[in-house]
């Protein structure tokens, strides 16, 4: 199978190109990077370069599928437009043209992100067991999968940036800081105060959340991290049992993958009747 997946985050968006399901490219357009419309035409044409032509066809045509996970709505109307007017094709929306990959026990499925559900989706296919997936972005998601694969609920707390942001807007003295991982567990200035405080409390935060999960479920189940900032925590969190950098489009191509296969499903009834 040959497909272009599409992870479109808060502030930038990730994108895969697997040929055979062999991933062949990873690239990112990142808003604070200059226009992210040019970047993300760009990207994708170098991504359709690669794919290659349905065999047989009689008119030219392109075997490939392109899928997005998203939380930002007016990026994903961006790309379908440049999809549609540069690749001349379709793009396809979990939880529009997809079904979402994973069951949930919660309120109301859509609401809680395409993003988390298809992280969610992927962590649970590689353990098949209960999971934990914690992702640092803007945002910090602690979710938890129960052994039958049922994504049960999470929490939701402000990232690095946004919580040193806030500390900044709401205070007269405390300035502007860009994260960095910090020095020591304490600051001896302001600046590294700030960084250790939202680093240390997110550490904090993971641990205690993981353990009330546990205590919930009655066992510690296995911590999968991932995020644009994982990266940067991860070695302090020995109870993590795993990082992946880009977990939610392993997610994407799953749901893709599992919808294909349910509609071979029902194709399969509908022939037997």
């Amino acid at each position: 199978m040959n497909l272009i997946a599409i992870d479109i985050g808060n502030q930038n968006i990730k994108i895969a190109l697997c040929l055979k399901d062999e991933e062949k490219l990873l690239k990112t357009a990142d808003e604070n990077a200059g226009d992210i419309e040019s970047q993300l035409a760009d990207i994708l044409a170098e991504c359709w370069d690669q794919v290659p032509l349905v065999e047989g066809a009689k008119e030219p045509a392109k075997d490939c599928v392109l899928v997005a996970s998203s939380v930002k709505p007016d990026w994903t109307e961006k790309i379908r437009e440049i999809v549609k007017e540069e690749l001349g094709t379709k793009l396809m929306v979990i939880g529009v043209d997809v079904p979402l990959p994973i069951e949930t026990a919660v309120d109301d499925a859509l609401a809680v992100g395409t993003d988390r559900l298809t992280a969610a989706a992927a962590a649970y296919a590689v353990v098949e067991d209960a999971v934990v997936v914690a992702d640092f972005g803007t945002a910090v998601t602690v979710d938890l999968v129960d052994e039958d694969g049922v994504f049960v609920g999470g929490t939701i707390s402000p990232g690095f940036e946004l919580s040193l942001e806030a500390m900044h807007a709401g205070t007269a003295k405390l300035p502007i800081v860009k994260m960095q991982k910090p020095k020591e567990v304490y600051g001896t200035n302001t600046e590294e105060a700030m960084r250790a405080g939202v680093y240390w409390a997110a550490v904090g935060l993971l641990e205690t959340v993981c353990r009330k999960y546990a205590e919930q479920i009655g066992r510690w189940p296995q911590v999968i991290l991932t995020g644009g900032a994982a990266k940067l925590i991860k070695d302090d969190c020995d109870f993590v049992d795993s990082w992946v950098s880009d977990l939610a489009l392993r997610g994407i191509i799953i749901a893709y993958k599992k919808y294909l296969f349910e509609q071979a499903e029902i194709r399969k009834l509908g022939d037997e009747d």
